[in-house]
């Protein structure tokens, strides 16, 4: 290994400070800001970080349990959902849901009722249509895994108060709708 690639850590320490990301304020000015606000700020994006990677840990690693990938583990997430709140699934709400094609969803549930996860049955109200449902041991799988895990982010919720969770929410809403796509050509050329 070279020296360069033997001192890694000080980069991954400093993958959310803003200097580093942007030492030239090309991005951000920055010229009101105190140091030490900058800093906490940095702290504050590197727990957003440290968040992110987390959650993309647990998410791999319940893919990988469930032998599923992202839509479907997304789909069954859905159903077990509408499940406990008592409403019947159909492969057009699952498509809407997602944001993919009837073929990708025809797709999408063959796997899933060939691996055992769902059923398919016709529409208690409408007999043009199929109800889709979790089986009850993939239920269990997700529930005894990555829903225990999940819900553990209640139990941080919980420790905050309403001042400090109305706070938190501003925060986390305000940040989303800024980096949300708005007709980025960038993003568009992707897609291409």
């Amino acid at each position: 290994m070279s020296g360069s690639e033997n001192n890694t850590e000080p980069i991954n320490l400093s993958l959310y400070n803003v200097e580093s990301n942007d030492p030239a304020s090309e991005l951000i000015d920055r010229s009101g800001i105190d140091p030490s606000e900058l800093a906490h700020i940095s702290e504050l994006m590197a727990s957003l970080g440290r968040l992110r990677d987390a959650e993309q840990q647990l998410t791999d690693a319940s893919q990988r349990y469930m032998k599923l990938g992202r839509s479907d583990m997304r789909a069954l997430h859905y159903l077990i959902v509408a499940q406990h709140s008592g409403v019947v699934v159909t492969p057009s709400a699952i498509a809407t849901h997602l944001g993919i094609s009837t073929a990708s969803t025809t797709k999408l549930l063959d796997r899933l009722e060939a691996g055992g996860h769902i059923t398919r049955s016709q529409h208690p109200t409408d007999r043009r249509a199929l109800a889709i449902a979790v089986t009850p041991e993939t239920r269990e799988a997700a529930m005894q895994t990555v829903g225990r895990l999940h819900a553990k982010r209640f139990i941080a919720a919980a420790k905050l108060n309403t001042e400090e969770r109305d706070a938190v929410m501003r925060f986390l809403d305000h940040m989303t709708e800024l980096i949300t796509l708005r007709n980025e050509a960038w993003a568009k050329e992707a897609e291409e």
